[in-house]
């Protein structure tokens, strides 16, 4: 049997594997916060990036931050490519597998120890695999007892994870779990190493030795996975909380059916104004008494006399009532009737109370033009007193 040492490095590498395993956790656990609070493809959305902040940083990552401390005296370790990359997909897929059973699923006690069972299950799966992804003229083995001691810690680590996941809200709690789960996963992780025993090949015996080593291969993708998680950190900083969350969806949801209420009103049916008893139809101008006519046009039969709109009259811009003690002269009507203070038949004849001047009147007949016909025009609005 060959030695081995798993701390080549002394501390600096299985404590870089908990920090961040730990730093896995957190983010995977805070994601599940966010995904809890949504509905549907949303929550899918949040529960996938738990499943990659749990998987591949949380497990993935610390497993082979350890495996950059063993070494064999004497050996080059090397690593295949394929199936390392493919230890690290099996690890999300079975921390997304667990999520989902919890996420979508009904929060029970049975389906809380499925999930947990199998995500440990495929946790544990993930570091065999990668373990089995190391090249070098040297066969392993295990020892039974601590074999299975491993694969139920990751069952256990597993799901505590999820419990958390469904029971923990707040950043204090979220990061307590964090820790134990990363003393957890770091404790699966080396209660497996110390169950794998190296022996030395027989001389001749073919080995691959085409994979890359650890620090030309492992090292880079280390350092990639951990940027990945700093910046995923500072987008859920920067995120809306789970109250937030909660709080903008109650608010949607009343706006939703207030506008329900409002559409479910049937619509009034637009109201008739009648016209007026004194200009019935279309508005008539009040000097000539013509529906639709404007004020300053030629009314029919006045030898081309136009006549301007009273800004004073019952429907010019600057109406207003005289004060008390003044006389108004009154305006004509369609039938050139005064009123008021004077009655003007249709001859013309004059009986007024009060001394009224109108041009085209003496007060006795009215100025003939040369065609025959009375001229009216428009009478000065006078405001005195009487």
């Amino acid at each position: 049997m060959l030695a081995a040492n798993n701390f080549s490095y002394g501390l600096l590498t299985p404590a870089l594997a908990y920090l961040m395993s730990c730093l896995g956790a957190f983010i995977g656990l805070r994601c599940t916060t966010r995904a809890y609070a949504y509905t549907g493809a949303a929550r899918a959305r949040w529960l996938v990036l738990a499943a990659v902040s749990i998987g591949a940083t949380g497990v993935w990552v610390m497993h082979f931050i350890a495996m950059l401390g063993y070494t064999i005296p004497g050996m080059t370790i090397r690593f295949n490519i394929a199936v390392t990359i493919g230890s690290m997909l099996i690890a999300v897929a079975v921390v997304l597998a667990g999520l989902l059973i919890v996420g979508f699923g009904q929060q029970t006690t049975r389906n809380l120890l499925v999930a947990g069972l199998l995500t440990g299950v495929g946790v544990a799966s993930m570091h065999y695999t990668g373990m089995a992804a190391m090249e070098m003229p040297a066969s392993m083995t295990y020892t039974p007892v601590l074999f299975g001691l491993s694969v139920l810690i990751g069952i256990v680590a597993a799901t505590a994870a999820l419990w958390a996941a469904l029971r923990l809200r707040g950043i204090r709690a979220t990061l307590g779990a964090a820790l134990i789960m990363g003393v957890a996963v770091s404790g699966m992780h080396y209660t497996g190493m110390a169950a794998m025993h190296m022996h030395m090949v027989p001389a001749g015996t073919p080995w691959p030795a085409g994979g890359a080593t650890g620090e030309s291969f492992l090292l880079p993708l280390i350092i990639g996975i951990g940027a990945i998680s700093i910046i995923m950190t500072a987008l859920l900083v920067f995120s809306p909380t789970e109250a937030e969350i909660l709080e903008d969806r109650a608010l949607m949801e009343r706006i939703n059916e207030a506008t329900a209420r409002l559409t479910a009103i049937p619509q009034q049916p637009p109201v008739q104004i009648a016209p007026s008893a004194r200009w019935p139809g279309a508005a008539a101008s009040p000097r000539t008494g013509s529906p639709g006519q404007d004020a300053g046009a030629a009314a029919p039969g006045t030898g081309g006399h136009t006549e301007q709109a009273d800004p004073y009259g019952p429907a010019g811009p600057n109406r207003q009532y005289a004060p008390a003690g003044r006389a108004e002269y009154a305006t004509h009507n369609e039938n050139a009737t005064h009123n008021e203070n004077a009655a003007h038949n249709d001859k013309g004849a004059h009986n007024e109370s009060a001394q009224h001047s109108q041009p085209g009147h003496n007060g006795q007949a009215g100025n003939h033009g040369a065609d025959g016909r009375i001229s009216h025009e428009r009478p000065r609005r006078r405001i005195g007193r009487s």
